[in-house]
């Protein structure tokens, strides 16, 4: 049975929410802290706070720069204070409500730097692997926006040692955990604009939102960054599915918190663990609905056969009465979720409706195959339906069944009793 890890991010995501959250669900503060001590980065301490957001308790973890009594003294005891608040190299001034700006994390290093660090640590070469190649790809991103070769680029944001450290750490802590599956949410980028490096640019930042091609975003309307660079690339670089929580038994569940305390919804990342649901798997379908009442009913037919050649796994109509007592049709069709675009064109053309509903549903269907039956009359097809290895339906061709008969001019009925009795006799031998 394998095993899942989903990133719930309905208010973001960033490095430190995402070590928060692995915290959180039972990765050991110890071990983390051995695994980025062998990258051999001297002057930093860890330590992993409960904090409270929006009246939630969550994990907040932070990085805290020097090795001196104090370093040790916000290590050992410190408890969820602001004082020393961990900041994103892509927050905005307070003048535009969003997290102060950031500290001075001491030199920035080079990719070519990073990558020596992690080539010489004792992670292994799985994450070794997954780590070089994240960061990597973050330079292209970063070469792609400021048209620049990747060998040139200063990484101002991931050569911090707070996100050399939030990379590297949630890599580890991620295999950790040791999830053959890991899917997320759409991400919440939030919204506003952001000062970097490179000056203030809308929300999402260039660098974020081209981290995030081709994956599904959304803004929840709050002014502020809640997806950094980091954060995108961690998710992006691990989850292989989006979408809503999948079936699962719950094992942990652990929440990340970010620096800001929000009054809409708590500012947090939350992870799920747990073990994938036997007997639920199934598959994504869309299903798309309209009522329609003041439409000539001959054109319900041609939509029917426009909508199947799109790629319409199913489509029927249903008599409702509507508002003012008026009879009408309601109009359901079921299909992939990414034929949804095409169909809804098809609807909105075709048909007199101004709008139209849809969700994204599981379904589990059985096993479906052809066989050819002979009977006396003549062959027929018949559909055949399995639950594993149980027959769990068979059912003759009509069309087979409806053409031996006007041969024979016989009643379709007797075609279609001697066409079952011929397939259970074969289905026994």
């Amino acid at each position: 049975m394998a095993k899942i890890l989903y990133f719930d991010c309905f208010a973001g995501a960033s490095g430190d929410m995402i070590l928060g959250a692995l915290l959180d669900a039972g990765l050991p503060l110890g071990e983390l802290q051995a695994a980025l001590g062998s990258l051999m980065i001297p002057g930093f301490r860890l330590s992993a706070d409960r904090v409270m957001r929006s009246g939630l308790s969550a994990t907040k973890f932070r990085v805290h720069e020097g090795d001196g009594p104090e370093a040790a003294h916000a290590q050992e005891h410190h408890h969820g204070g602001e004082g020393h608040a961990h900041h994103h190299p892509h927050a905005e001034p307070p003048a535009h409500g969003a997290a102060t700006l950031p500290h001075a994390h001491g030199d920035h290093r080079s990719l070519a730097d990073i990558l020596s660090l992690i080539d010489g640590s004792a992670l292994s070469a799985t994450a070794r692997r997954r780590a070089t190649d994240l960061f990597r790809r973050l330079a292209e991103a970063e070469a792609a926006i400021h048209q620049m070769p990747v060998e040139r680029v200063h990484l101002h944001e991931v050569g911090a040692l707070d996100s050399i450290i939030d990379i590297v750490g949630s890599v580890f802590g991620l295999e950790w955990f040791g999830a053959g599956r890991i899917m997320a949410s759409p991400l919440n980028v939030g919204g506003g604009m952001v000062r970097s490096a490179h000056g203030v640019f809308p929300v999402p930042a260039p660098a974020t939102l081209r981290l995030l091609e081709g994956v599904p975003v959304y803004s929840s309307g709050v002014q502020m960054e809640t997806v950094t660079p980091t954060g995108a690339l961690l998710v992006t670089g691990h989850a292989s599915d989006y979408g809503p929580l999948p079936p699962m038994k719950v094992e942990r569940v652990g929440y990340g918190a970010g620096d800001r305390d929000l009054a809409e919804t708590p500012n947090v990342l939350r992870i799920v663990i747990g073990d994938e649901a036997a007997g639920e798997k199934g598959e994504r379908v869309v299903v798309l609905e309209c009522e329609i009442d003041d439409m000539n009913p001959q054109i319900f037919g041609p939509v029917m056969e426009r909508l199947y050649a799109a790629g319409a796994l199913e489509v029927f109509y249903t008599a409702v009465q509507m508002k003012k007592n008026r009879p009408g049709t309601l109009m359901t069709v079921v299909a992939p979720p990414d034929a949804r675009e095409d169909l809804t064109a098809i609807v909105f053309r075709e048909t007199t409706t101004i709008g139209l509903r849809y969700q994204e549903v599981a379904r589990t269907c059985l096993d479906r195959e052809i066989v050819v039956v002979e009977t006396e009359v003549g062959p027929v097809r018949f559909k055949i339906a399995r639950h594993g290895a149980e027959l769990m339906n068979a059912a003759p061709e009509f069309d087979d069944c409806a053409g031996l008969a006007a041969e024979r001019s016989l009643p379709v009925k007797q075609v279609q009793a001697l066409a079952v009795e011929a397939f259970w006799r074969s289905h026994r031998a």
